[in-house]
């Protein structure tokens, strides 16, 4: 989204939003008794149901409980992704995405329109049917290459985008990552921070929005 829309997506990083240190982080035990990337002062809502450890960003809220302050355009929080993510909400009001037809995500056309032996995945929140027109519309990098809206079946949690670190005689260090998903098992995992949770859009067929029925 730009500012030229002043419709923000829910996930949208926003002003005053701040990233906590890199002096939080330091390297831990699980309960194996093998060693991992955590947090000094570490919670369990730091951890995913895979036992990944997340970015921490605070969060802008205002007295209507919804995201506040200027917002930092093309940047994502890091918890209200995983949360639109992880529960299938819409990723620009944060309802509901799931409907009896399937559940609608949204793709650039960069690279070419996914057909049914294509693997997609992404880390795109899915959208509902209200927002899906808007949000194809205004967004910078799908107005650029062109959107496909995909009616999704099943879309399995795949893994997260993230920071690789490590452990050495100096502490935990930052490695240089690329930006391919890391899926979950990997045990790459174990000194990864997590920033974006990725699924896997399976048993979709391409749309168009117009042909959707309308939200109710």
């Amino acid at each position: 989204m730009t500012p030229r829309s002043r419709l923000v997506p829910y996930i949208t990083a926003r002003e005053g939003e701040v990233a906590d240190s890199f002096a939080s982080l330091r390297a831990t035990f699980d309960a194996t008794g093998r060693a991992r990337l955590g947090y000094w002062d570490e919670t369990r809502q730091d951890r995913d149901v895979n036992g990944v450890l997340w970015s921490r960003v605070s969060q802008s809220i205002g007295g209507d409980g919804l995201p506040a302050g200027e917002p930092k355009w093309r940047l994502v929080h890091p918890a209200r992704q995983r949360e639109t993510m992880l529960h299938l909400r819409c990723q620009v009001c944060g309802a509901n995405a799931r409907t009896s037809e399937g559940i609608l995500f949204l793709e650039s056309r960069k690279d070419s329109v996914p057909t049914s032996s294509t693997t997609v995945r992404t880390a795109q929140p899915p959208v509902c049917r209200r927002h899906a027109r808007v949000a194809s519309k205004k967004c910078d990098y799908l107005a650029k290459h062109g959107s496909v809206a995909l009616l999704a079946q099943s879309a399995p949690l795949y893994g997260v985008l993230g920071t690789p670190h490590t452990y050495s005689d100096n502490g935990v260090q930052v490695l240089v990552g690329d930006d391919a998903p890391v899926p979950y098992g990997d045990p790459a995992l174990r000194w990864f921070l997590a920033s974006q949770l990725v699924r896997t859009v399976r048993a979709f067929t391409v749309v168009d929005l117009h042909d959707l029925a309308p939200a109710p």
